[in-house]
């Protein structure tokens, strides 16, 4: 089957101009054809192919190039270098007001968008009453565009994407804007739309949304691609990666100082495995761990363990001393400890645990290491836990 979308090594940069001179010298090389200007780098070697009835969400932090991506695709934009092939029918809503003239009326600029996206006179005269009524702006349909609120431009222009019904669909957060009635109506229709073969480009900052329409997610970071696949997988290493971020802008993660007289955890293995990359784990999957402390007068020392999601919220923790759990010795100055968690409860996500050293009477911190943990799954609920539960 022949792609519906096919972008192939796509870039997109601007000359800087932020200065009078810079734009100066940016006109004169623009004439001359002149090459070595500096560039801002908005897109960088963007290779994506959707077929149709693909729903392919787009996410990523403000300025990352979503919107930049998707000027190129529907050609408001021509890339700097790179190919761009798009087959069959296109609607897509990218600004507010795009193709709306403000002194005219709702019902005039009907006509004028709906020109615009490809339909004929005689279909949108068909489609104007069904338009206005998914738009269900009431009396403002006769009032100049100018004296709508924001969520009344974006009734109007998904109402007239509805009725085009194009083979491909693209939107850019158009779901974020309007009134909560209004997104539950625009997410039905895009699941009839989706379900009746139609194919869906969408940008938004809602991973809940994301999760819901599509099957796929592109997530771009400072203009590349940084995954692209399974909506879940995808979505999911976006949100850890989030909340490691809002984590270390919080506080910078803290390491108590290690004495070379001092008790500390001197290895550690989850599920057998020692090395330092997370540990990718299905969700309701048990974890082993154990791991070996050192101790330099020979006594037995205590360990603490906790769990805590990747943006610092505590989940769970318990120690050796709390549970009265007993060590291995492996030699005179190590010993070892071992623990199950049982079918983990947790929900998908990324999440940290720390290993505490603690000293034989379990009072005092000596060391602190960590490991990260992702937890997968094609769950949708919110978080930390599962919580067993039954509907009535």
């Amino acid at each position: 089957m022949t792609a519906l979308v096919q972008m192939q090594g796509v870039a997109k940069r601007y000359p800087l101009v932020h200065r009078k001179a810079d734009r100066m010298r940016a006109l004169v090389r623009l004439l001359f054809g002149l090459k070595g200007e500096q560039n801002i780098t908005v897109l960088e070697d963007v290779t994506l192919s959707i077929r149709a009835g693909e729903s392919l969400g787009i996410i990523g932090e403000n300025g990352a190039g979503k919107s930049t991506l998707l000027k190129v695709l529907t050609g408001v934009l021509h890339p700097s270098s790179g190919t761009v092939a798009v087959h069959g029918s296109l609607a897509a809503l990218l600004e507010l007001g795009a193709g709306f003239h403000p002194e005219y009326t709702g019902r005039q600029n009907i006509a004028t968008a709906a020109a615009l996206m490809g339909m004929s006179t005689s279909d949108t005269a068909q489609k104007i009453d069904e338009i206005i009524e998914f738009a269900d702006i009431g009396r403002y349909i006769d009032e100049p565009i100018k004296h709508y609120s924001t969520g009344m431009v974006v009734r109007l222009g998904f109402a007239i994407v509805a009725a085009r019904k194009p083979q491909l669909l693209i939107t850019d957060e158009v779901l974020a804007v309007g009134d909560e009635s209004f997104q539950k109506k625009c997410v039905r229709w895009i699941e009839e739309y989706l379900s009746g073969g139609g194919t869906l480009l969408l940008v938004s900052h809602s991973m809940y949304h994301v999760q819901k329409l599509c099957k796929h997610a592109l997530w771009m970071h400072q203009g590349r691609v940084r995954a692209y696949g399974d909506v879940f997988e995808v979505t999911q290493d976006y949100l850890a990666y989030h909340e490691r971020k809002t984590a270390k802008e919080a506080e910078a993660e803290k390491r108590v100082p290690v004495s070379t007289e001092g008790y500390r955890v001197e290895s550690i293995w989850l599920n057998g495995r020692s090395e330092e990359l997370p540990l990718v784990l299905p969700e309701g999957r048990g974890l082993e761990i154990s791991a070996e402390v050192y101790t330099p007068d020979a006594r037995i020392p205590h360990i603490a363990i906790g769990l805590i999601r990747a943006d610092g919220t505590a989940v769970y923790g318990t120690s050796s001393e709390i549970d009265k759990a007993l060590a291995t010795r492996v030699s005179d100055t190590m010993v070892r400890y071992s623990l199950r968690l049982d079918a983990l409860p947790l929900l998908p996500g990324g999440y940290t645990l720390r290993f505490h050293a603690m000293d034989p009477e379990g009072l005092r911190v000596f060391d602190t290491q960590t490991r990260d943990l992702v937890i997968r799954g094609d769950c949708r609920e919110f978080g930390l836990v599962r919580l067993s539960h039954q509907w009535h």
